[in-house]
């Protein structure tokens, strides 16, 4: 057995490197050496992480841009149902939009066509699948979320009310911001 030189021991990994080992090139050893700490440090974090934004209940309503809702304290919990948005300058029910303010402001007339013309298609909808599926249980409720501007006027937010309650939808409820402390903000509903 040869005598070797003492001088600076690689690990087992770069023993058999062109760098640092002894220049082994055409052997290649199946094994591998894994660093499990790293590995199961990023696995926690990635679980974390996916924890932290689910949610288990759902987008109930879409926040845009352009509606900012009122605040309230004494409210309940959102619930899914259809929303009419009423913003500064359109009407929308799902995302279908119905119309504009400025055109309902002129208007003399209470109720708003096209919004009660989808509301009973939609109602319409909901009644022949639970009528297909024998489904006693889900009968039509008539529950809808309205989810306007805080600074719309309340003649249109009126109208708004007056064409979901002929189209059938008498259980009305507002989403509002609740307000717990100075920076705790989160949705909710106040049923009128």
């Amino acid at each position: 057995m040869a005598i070797k030189v003492p001088g600076k021991r690689f690990g087992k990994r770069l023993q058999h490197s062109k760098v640092f080992g002894h220049g082994v090139h055409g052997k290649r050893n199946g094994y591998a050496d894994l660093l499990i700490t790293p590995l199961v440090d990023m696995f926690v974090i990635i679980v974390l992480f996916l924890i932290a934004n689910f949610s288990a209940t759902g987008e109930v309503l879409m926040m845009t841009k352009d509606i900012q809702l009122p605040e309230a304290v004494h409210v309940q919990e959102v619930e899914m149902h259809p929303v009419v948005m009423v913003s500064g300058e359109q009407v929308s029910v799902s995302g279908t939009i119905v119309g504009r303010v400025e055109d309902f402001s002129k208007d003399e007339y209470l109720n708003i066509p096209a919004l009660e013309e989808k509301l009973r298609d939609m109602k319409k909808q909901f009644e022949d699948l639970h009528a297909m599926a024998n489904d006693d249980a889900n009968t039509f409720k008539g529950d809808i979320n309205i989810q306007a501007h805080k600074d719309v006027e309340y003649a249109i937010i009126k109208r708004v009310m007056f064409s979901c309650a002929t189209a059938g939808y008498n259980n009305i409820n507002f989403a509002v911001m609740t307000v717990a402390g100075p920076d705790d903000a989160t949705t909710a509903a106040v049923t009128p």
